[in-house]
C-alpha cells in the first residue's frame, strides 16, 4: 500500500487497511517532509524526493500523522 506524498499533501489523505498491512510512503515533492505521528507510533525522519519510509500496522485503531516542517500536511489511517 502507497501513500504519495505530493504537492504538499499525502495521497490518499484517508486510508482504511486491515491489521498487519505494511504502507509504504513515498516523497514525490523536490522538498523534504516527514511522516509523523500524532501520538508518537512512527516517526519517518526527513525523506527526500524519491526517498520512501514504511510502517507496518500491527494494531487497530485510527492513526493520525502530520508533515512536522508543513503542519498543514495532516492525513489519517483507519486499521481495521
Amino acid at each position: 500500500i502507497v501513500i504519495h506524498i505530493s504537492n504538499f499533501s499525502f495521497q490518499p489523505k484517508e486510508l482504511r487497511i486491515p491489521v498487519g498491512a505494511k504502507v509504504i510512503w513515498k516523497n514525490e515533492d523536490s522538498v523534504a517532509h516527514t511522516v509523523t505521528s500524532d501520538t508518537g507510533v512512527f516517526e519517518s525522519g526527513f525523506l527526500e524526493k524519491d526517498e520512501t519510509f514504511e510502517f507496518t500496522f500491527n494494531k487497530t485503531g485510527v492513526f493520525t500523522y502530520h508533515c512536522r516542517p508543513h503542519p498543514n500536511m495532516k492525513a489519517t489511517i483507519i486499521v481495521e
